[in-house]
């Protein structure tokens, strides 16, 4: 491939949403160029995901989950947007991962779909392949994707900047309109090295979280904020920044990316131990265990405080009538690599940065307030989730997201909505800088270290003006020597996604800065 290219739409990343996206597009006869970080396209979160995903349980569900939705995301939720998840999920549910990819999720003896119940549900809806329900969805999906003629697959690629008409274009009549659009990205390539220009008549983000920014996160290494930061360069719309989910249980272990212990565990019966042997969870709230997350986070952590350890307990093997190592086999396999036996003995966890409720605004169809640009899946604040998610409604919103925006984009493309060939060539290829130095990997190392612990210490699970005003300065301070650095020095990966992680640094800090009222995940105890 040669550095410069065009494509009808460009998808940047290929979790739940950005291969649900890319497939649909390509079975309205789109075609779709793919972008993943990774060496296949199972490497994400969404294959880390555990629990599963939301289907409908019985009675008039969609009522009670949009109640549920609701609740959980202290009512800061676009309600319109939790009514459409909540009829039109579960028919993408069946169209795209029963039908179309033929995901096998568990079943009864039956033959019935088996349905489990996770904290905030009212009642047992989700669907799931024992613990690791995100990877045979992705393993499906990817699938999927390989057999589609119409998309082009685009392994170990970095979005570095969208392409827009207004910060790109060398063209006048470009600049002077007062409608930006967006028209593909730079792209590194990790192959070679060398950075391409991806023209597109439609870019779709679907870059996944930020939990990496965090000291302590359950998410994969390139989850960095990625599209988040592009579109608040591209100048698009951003909301719900700082409502960041902490996870309550990750496993306590000594690793860069901590292990997440399933809601689902706790779904089934298990209980919360303080170091006390107490169960402490009834004094917080009337749900115990089963309160969401934002409850057992900040309960966790008061607890640790209260009695100086460093971790609490998670008790499945007394609680869950099941075979744990059945029902479990992920965690119960990665737990006797850490030397427990879930099935005997109670699971060390602590709380990890593990969702980004906000990101870039988009409607019910996926687009963004940049023209041309579309977002999906964690990266895009559809307004589902609030101040706080429910548990498994992420892997739903994704897919019904990377569903409806494609159906859109087809539609546009039915009526000829091409970006036209002179505002294409408008745009130029990618200067790299004329000085010559180097990265410097302790630099890199010490810059991200910095980062991380500002963001854990100051602007984590409970916050304060003075913490946060405290981060917003050192953030600056380190955002303008990356800024420099990046200017100075040729492109690599390691650099553009300092960059990204920086500028997202930044982008939560300040929204946890101007809003001074608590609300779920974001927490000010002042």
């Amino acid at each position: 491939m040669n550095g410069r290219q065009t494509t009808p739409v460009l998808v940047v990343g290929s979790g739940i949403a950005g291969a649900t996206c890319a497939l649909t597009l390509a079975d309205l006869g789109v075609e779709v160029t793919l972008l993943t970080s990774a060496e296949n396209l199972t490497e994400n979160n969404t294959a880390l995901a555990q629990g599963g995903i939301v289907y409908k349980g019985g009675g008039n569900d969609a009522v009670a989950l949009v109640r549920d939705v609701l609740t959980a995301g202290w009512r800061q939720n676009h309600a319109s947007a939790v009514r459409f998840l909540a009829r039109k999920g579960p028919e993408a549910v069946e169209r795209v991962l029963m039908e179309r990819v033929k995901v096998p999720f568990h079943r009864t003896k039956e033959g019935a779909l088996a349905l489990t119940r996770e904290g905030g549900h009212s009642q047992p809806r989700i669907l799931h392949c024992a613990d690791f329900t995100g990877r045979a969805i992705m393993e499906a999906l990817a699938t999927a994707v390989a057999a589609a003629p119409n998309i082009r697959v685009l392994h170990r690629r970095t979005a570095i900047d969208l392409l827009t008409t207004h910060h790109h274009s060398r063209h006048l009549d470009y600049r002077y309109n007062l409608q930006n659009q967006c028209v593909g990205a730079y792209v590194f390539n990790g192959e070679n090295g060398q950075v391409e220009t991806l023209l597109a008549d439609v870019t779709v983000l679907a870059t996944g979280g930020l939990g990496q920014i965090y000291l302590h996160t359950t998410n994969t290494k390139d989850s960095i904020g990625s599209g988040l930061a592009m579109a608040y360069r591209a100048g698009a719309w951003t909301m719900n920044s700082e409502f960041v989910q902490f996870h309550p249980t990750a496993l306590f272990h000594k690793a860069r990316r901590r292990f997440l212990i399933s809601e689902a565990v706790r779904g089934e019966g298990a209980k919360l131990y303080n170091a006390d042997g107490e169960a402490f969870m009834p004094r917080y709230d009337s749900r115990a265990d089963l309160a969401p997350r934002d409850i057992v986070t900040r309960a966790i952590m008061e607890e640790m405080l209260r009695t100086g350890e460093p971790c609490v307990f998670l008790d499945a093997a007394t609680h869950v009538p099941l075979d744990l190592a059945k029902r479990f086999p992920t965690i119960h396999a990665r737990c006797q690599e850490a030397g427990i036996d879930m099935t005997r003995q109670p699971i060390p966890v602590v709380p990890a940065a593990h969702y980004s409720c906000g990101g870039v605004l988009t409607d019910e169809r996926g687009r963004t307030t940049l023209h041309r640009l579309y977002a999906v899946g964690e990266c895009a604040c559809t307004g589902v989730h609030g101040a706080n998610r429910l548990a498994s409604t992420s892997l739903l919103e994704g897919l019904l997201w990377g569903h409806e925006a494609a159906r859109d984009i087809a539609r546009g493309f039915s009526r000829k909505t091409f970006v036209k060939p002179k505002l294409q060539a408008s745009i130029p290829d990618w200067e790299n800088p004329a000085a010559t130095h180097e990265e410097d990997p302790a630099l890199v190392a010490q810059d991200w270290a910095a980062i991380r612990s500002t963001m854990w210490n100051y602007v984590g699970i409970s916050r304060s003006t003075a913490r946060l005003k405290r981060a917003l300065s050192d953030i600056n301070n380190q955002y303008h020597q990356v800024q420099k650095f990046y200017r100075e020095t040729p492109v690599t990966k390691e650099l553009v996604d300092l960059f990204h992680g920086c500028q997202t640094a930044y982008i939560v800090t300040t929204a946890a800065l101007r809003n001074v009222r608590t609300s779920g995940c974001h927490h000010r105890v002042d």
